[in-house]
């Protein structure tokens, strides 16, 4: 009995989902010091300000099929952004949501979009149609 624990306890530690898990939890508590970056010496250094990728407000319509269904993760990819960003889709017809990365795809904004497997079972729509999709940035 005593083995038979053990190799359980091998096997749940060897599992992706629990390393992956303890990496995030003990990754974030880190001892080593935050510096801050140094001041620029003169007004010639100064650096450019960072500017940050805005979305847009309200929804935006596009219509979406499955994407590579070897590609891991929920992600949409679609032509109405231009850098990926995180946002999130709603099926209309259902009111089915999910947060995804809106990921830039070639062509003009109106056209069509290409939804990850993972999102279209998160949404519950059928892989082998074509989806109308709100689309959301964050």
């Amino acid at each position: 009995m005593k083995y038979a624990l053990v190799l359980v306890c091998v096997f749940v530690a060897g599992c992706d989902a629990v390393r992956s898990a303890t990496d995030r939890v003990f990754s974030g508590s880190s001892t080593a010091p935050v510096t801050a970056p140094a001041a620029p010496e003169t007004a010639e250094e100064v650096p450019e300000p960072v500017v940050a990728t805005v979305g847009w407000a309200g929804a935006k319509t596009t219509v979406a099929g499955l994407g590579d269904p070897n590609t891991p993760g929920r992600w949409l990819q679609t032509p109405l952004v231009k850098t990926e960003i995180n946002g999130r889709i709603v099926v209309p017809r259902t009111g089915a949501q999910a947060y995804v990365a809106l990921i830039p795809a070639p062509g003009p904004e109106g056209g069509g979009s290409r939804l990850s497997l993972e999102a279209m079972r998160a949404l519950l729509v059928p892989f082998d149609e074509l989806v109308e999709l709100e689309v959301y940035s964050d």
